[in-house]
């Protein structure tokens, strides 16, 4: 059982820029049948959507190690966790972004959530994720983390 679980799904703006795709193929289409061109363009918005919402990414938190899409890491190699919004998230994901950091973003999710990797023979210093549940993310990388000893 996932100690979190969150998949990125489309805003809601992506859908009707998928629904763009009926009148486009009637527009396309008309000259030569509109009932083609409807169909082809109902066919073309539904494949869309369909596809936009079985490719959305999953962030989990299971069996000691985050996954983040196709990504995952043991726990255990995990550091400092940030969670940044608004202008912190913009310089984040942006002007202060480190070229060798993972990055699971989206244009469209605001909160992004920083994940240190402690792993010495890892050249990727951080995780970047977006996620519209960034504190519950935060806590439960925390919370899933080995207890340190301290001498």
């Amino acid at each position: 059982m996932p100690e979190f679980r969150e998949r990125l799904h489309p805003s809601p703006w992506l859908h009707l820029v998928a629904l763009l795709a009926l009148p486009a193929s009637m527009l396309v289409l008309a000259p030569v049948s509109l009932p083609a061109g409807v169909a082809t363009g109902v066919i073309l918005s539904g494949g869309l959507i369909v596809l936009l919402w079985a490719l959305a990414p999953v962030i989990e938190i299971a069996d000691g190690a985050l996954r983040a899409g196709r990504a995952r890491i043991p726990i255990h190699l995990l550091g400092s966790v940030e969670v940044t919004r608004g202008e912190e998230a913009r310089q984040a994901r942006g002007p202060s972004l480190d070229a060798r950091a993972w990055l699971l973003l989206r244009g469209d999710v605001d909160p992004v959530v920083r994940i240190e990797v402690t792993d010495a023979d890892d050249p990727t210093p951080y995780w970047l994720i977006s996620s519209r549940r960034p504190e519950e993310l935060a806590l439960a990388i925390t919370s899933a983390a080995p207890a340190q000893e301290h001498p």
